[in-house]
């Protein structure tokens, strides 16, 4: 990720020397940043983070459109089907390179009818679950799911979420419920409740609610420990080779301009090297990368491919 970030820093100065006319001629109006899931979630956070420079930057208004459903699919259709001329920019993130094969008809196409601009952030979920759950350990959670099937709902709110369910059903032999919501703070919401017993929401959306006592923390199921809660132990440490993590990238219609694209860039690459930008994203367990146009093509195009082979091992493709 830190290369793709030296890449970016770098492409941004071709950009800012080989683009400089764009910047009288783009944009002339509000640009807007299509967030495919709903306000409170990991998603619109980063939106929200890197709006403001964003804006600075192009010298004029971004204004966020959040259209979720269909774990993300929604927005990414709306997206796809945008003029390319229409100004309107995809937060794009893992989900959308899931649902390829997860879903038979998502609505859209992430190679074919989108453009990359480049890679925003990474980041981590967290297992967790309602404090009256009898499991304080992964083991005593996957103990206690062998002995009850079924009897464990799980709230997904998104197609990588899903995903880290399933994988982890798979792997520790164990069988839930899944609940699926519309959006993570739904999901979030159903595990407080109690309507849902567990869920695997980003870290930076669930750690206020473990501070608070409404939720239980047992694992992550990224690489490495949370620089935000190093003290939670990550799923492979009691499941060796587990691993989910997440991302987040800025995408445009296929056919928009590559002088557009470049200015889009350049802007992102502003934003994410803002001190304000590069605070947020500290306190919220989401490391900033950055990368070039045809680094985050690569990127996207490896994970489609990464994810197909775990679905289609898996089962989990849909008609």
């Amino acid at each position: 990720m830190k290369t793709m970030l030296r890449g970016g820093l770098i492409a941004l100065a071709v950009v800012l020397a080989g683009y400089a006319p764009v910047y009288a001629q783009y944009p002339v109006k509000p640009v807007r940043l299509i967030v495919t899931f709903a306000a409170g979630s990991a998603t619109d956070a980063v939106a929200r983070f890197v709006q403001p420079q964003l804006a600075a930057a192009l010298g004029h208004q971004v204004i966020i459109d959040n259209r979720p459903g269909a774990a993300g699919n929604v927005g990414a259709e709306v997206a796809a089907h945008a003029p390319a001329d229409d100004y309107a920019v995809l937060m794009g993130n893992s989900a959308h390179a899931i649902s390829m094969t997860l879903y038979a008809r998502p609505g859209f196409d992430l190679i074919r009818d989108f453009a990359p601009v480049t890679l925003l952030a990474s980041g981590s979920f967290t297992l967790a679950t309602h404090p009256s759950l009898p499991a304080k350990s992964v083991r005593e959670l996957v103990a206690f799911a062998k002995k009850r099937p079924g009897e464990i709902n799980v709230a997904t709110g998104g197609a990588t979420i899903r995903l880290a369910a399933k994988m982890f059903e798979s792997m520790t032999g164990i069988k839930m419920t899944e609940i699926t919501y519309k959006s993570t703070p739904q999901a979030v919401t159903a595990v407080i409740s109690g309507e849902s017993s567990a869920g695997f929401p980003a870290t930076s959306v669930v750690i206020p609610h473990v501070r608070a006592g409404k939720l239980r923390a047992l694992a992550v199921p990224s690489a490495r420990r949370s620089s935000m809660a190093p003290d939670i132990p990550t799923i492979a440490e009691s499941v060796p080779g587990y691993e989910v993590a997440t991302w987040y990238g800025l995408m445009v219609p296929a056919g928009t301009s590559r002088e557009i694209i470049a200015q889009l860039h350049a802007a992102a690459m502003s934003a994410l090297g803002h001190p304000e930008v590069k605070k947020r994203f500290a306190t919220t367990d989401l490391e900033p990368t950055g990368s070039t146009p045809e680094q985050f093509g690569a990127f996207v195009r490896g994970e489609i491919a990464k994810w197909a082979k775990v679905i289609r091992e898996s089962g989990m493709a849909s008609n």
